[in-house]
């Protein structure tokens, strides 16, 4: 087995590094995200993956989103700005998004490893894009590019 650091080591790491920098945003934030990441552990009897530890702050990160236009459209802007504060610190832990170009090209060559053909096979071709695209790209994203692929 390697010794490479998981995602969750590094964010481990990160919450003491805080803690001595006494840096208490980002602190609670990533808190915030192991305690999400330990509840899924105990839900489940599972140990994460790099892969699943995406997807979960992928997760984090739309409810920040959310977030930020219900504080906007309230009048809330001090409620918007913590909320964006903690999205910046969780963008911190997602890899390098694929642009638009990158994520149809991946798409397209799944439809054709897939022999997709019409809307019909959407739902086919959205699980093995959300398999082999998880963290990688923005799911609405791949699924406007499924649709595209599909329609062409």
């Amino acid at each position: 087995m390697d010794n490479t650091p998981t995602l969750k080591d590094r964010i481990t790491q990160d919450m003491k590094d805080a803690m001595r920098a006494k840096d208490a945003e980002r602190l609670s934030t990533i808190r915030l995200l192991l305690a999400a990441l330990k509840q899924k552990e105990v839900d489940e009897r599972i140990t994460l993956d790099d892969v699943a530890v995406v997807a979960i702050v992928d997760k984090l990160i739309k409810q920040r989103k959310d977030s930020i236009t219900a504080f906007a459209q309230a009048g809330r802007q001090d409620l918007a700005d913590k909320e964006a504060a903690e999205q910046r610190v969780l963008q911190a832990y997602l890899p390098e998004r694929m642009d638009a170009d990158a994520v149809l090209a991946a798409v397209r060559a799944l439809v054709a490893r897939l022999d997709a053909k019409g809307p019909g096979d959407m739902g086919r071709v959205m699980a093995a894009a959300k398999a082999e695209l998880a963290g990688k790209a923005e799911m609405a994203h791949v699924s406007a590019a499924v649709k595209q692929a599909l329609a062409g």
